[in-house]
This record gives C-alpha cells, sequence and structure tokens, in this order.
C-alpha cells in the first residue's frame, strides 16, 4: 500500500515538472521526455528505502536518482519551486514542512558493512 506521503511526493514533482515543460523557456521540446522523467521519478519514490519517513530530497543520504537525471531533476526543483507557492501553495507549504523534518538513519541493510 502506498503511503499518503509518497503519494504527495508524486503529485508535487508530477505538477513541478508539467510547470517547468509547459512555462520555461529552457525545456527541451521532445515528445515524451518529460512524461519519461516523471515515470522514473515516481518509480524512484516507490522503491524509496526510507517509505513514509522519507526526507526531502535534497537532505536525502541515499541518492536514488542516475546522475544526469538528478542533475535535471536538480534543475527543474530550482525553477519550479519559487512557481509552486502561486500555482499549487498547499502541496508547496506540505513540501516545506516536510523539508524540516529530521532526517531519519538509515535503514539496517542499507548502511555500508564496516
Amino acid at each position: 500500500m502506498m503511503s499518503s506521503r509518497i503519494r504527495r511526493e508524486k503529485r508535487t514533482i508530477a505538477r513541478m515538472i508539467a510547470l517547468y515543460e509547459q512555462q520555461c523557456p529552457q525545456a527541451i521540446s521532445t515528445p515524451g521526455h518529460y512524461q519519461a522523467l516523471n515515470a522514473y521519478a515516481e518509480k524512484r519514490l516507490d522503491k524509496c528505502v526510507f517509505g513514509e519517513q522519507k526526507p526531502a530530497c535534497k537532505q536525502c543520504p541515499v541518492h536514488c536518482y542516475q546522475p544526469a537525471k538528478r542533475e535535471e531533476m536538480k534543475l527543474i526543483m530550482r525553477w519550479a519551486g519559487p512557481r509552486m507557492l502561486w500555482r499549487h501553495p498547499v502541496l508547496t507549504v506540505l513540501h516545506l514542512i516536510d523539508d524540516r523534518r529530521p532526517v531519519p538513519e538509515l535503514p539496517e541493510k542499507y548502511r555500508p558493512k564496516k
């Protein structure tokens, strides 16, 4: 069962990507590029090792995105983040609250071996 936290993260990411795609002049015009990126982000959220306790991506100690996609998502989030407040204020405020949460301890099976 998918948690409401992960579901909300997916909705926030989808809105950020859509906003970037529609309004950013630097957006890639290749058809399906941003839909594929959103599907990739959703897949990564589904496999998040923290689950319901997931921290904000910028604070997460586990980098689950491929480096190129991670850089692209950073670019999208930096551009769309400030604009989200006017278009999706509830999602933005909830995301900012989540950003203040402490980062949970990494689950035992994902800790580096000593």
